[in-house]
């Protein structure tokens, strides 16, 4: 009998979390887009505006490194920018998300998590509406088999659980310390530089490419190119090792969130 009104109160709990983050982002994409004209496909038109950057700049120098093919350097290059734009988009919006909502925290008891968590999951809406159904259809057209398309998904999964992690793990430090959002920044450069978008992973030294592990974002970039450009079987290791970091951060991010919780309260 307890172990059945236990189950029904956390069943219940997670319909009241569900509940509360469909509200926010729903409330998040509104505020967002309210009177743009492209709305949600921003989201699209930036990756694409800078992958024809990059191609003036960079294509012919790099091509020789994708078959000699101009297009396919446009395909990596527009993959690789996908994943980093989602990265820095719901991190960052996340990272403030806590502080920014301290004075309802201090009149409603609302789980916490749920702030930086409506970010990420916002952009996951923006990411499927405007960026997946072009990402899908070009992974249709390379591998010319539904199989590519669906095992897409477990990349981009991995992508979002590695942003939900660093967003608690952020938000959570932005409470303590202030002065995150500049240092941030420039996480969020170096991580940009180190992940393999306008350049292939090849032309990397081989003593900084064993410091490429600790990118977070390295793993998934390669998985989704490997899966969308090569046309070939997936290849399953390089899925796990997304996943795995994926899992990793997100871990890391939901150990963090909650031990430092606690002390949320006295300094919003």
């Amino acid at each position: 009998m307890f172990l059945q009104l236990k189950a029904n109160l956390q069943r219940s709990q997670v319909r009241h979390y569900g509940e509360l983050l469909q509200v926010l982002v729903a409330r998040n994409l509104n505020v967002r887009y309210r009177g743009s004209f492209l709305g949600v496909y921003w989201s699209l038109l930036n990756p694409l505006l800078m992958t024809g950057a990059y191609t003036a700049i960079f294509g012919t120098t790099f091509a020789s490194y994708y078959d000699n093919s101009i297009f396919n350097y446009v395909l990596a290059v527009f993959t690789g920018l996908v994943v980093i734009n989602f990265f820095s988009a719901s991190t960052g919006q996340a990272l403030l998300s806590v502080v920014n909502n301290g004075m309802l925290l201090n009149k409603i008891s609302l789980p916490v998590s749920i702030f930086p968590v409506s970010m990420v999951v916002a952009n996951v809406f923006q990411f499927a509406v405007g960026v997946f159904p072009l990402l899908a259809l070009m992974t249709l057209i390379n591998s010319k088999s539904l199989v590519n398309v669906l095992v897409l998904l477990l990349p981009l999964l991995a992508m979002v659980l590695g942003c939900i992690g660093i967003s608690l793990l952020v938000s959570a430090l932005f409470v303590f310390f202030r002065d995150l959002p500049y240092f941030y920044e420039l996480v969020v450069f170096i991580l940009w530089l180190s992940s393999p978008i306008f350049y292939p992973v090849v032309i990397v030294p081989a003593t900084i490419k064993a410091f490429l592990v600790l990118n977070p974002l390295l793993p998934v970039i390669e998985s989704i190119r490997q899966i969308s450009l090569s046309g070939a079987v997936p290849e399953i290791h390089l899925i796990v090792q997304s996943l795995l970091s994926g899992i990793i951060f997100l871990t890391l991010g939901i150990t963090c969130f909650r031990w430092l919780q606690s002390s949320f309260m006295d300094l919003l």
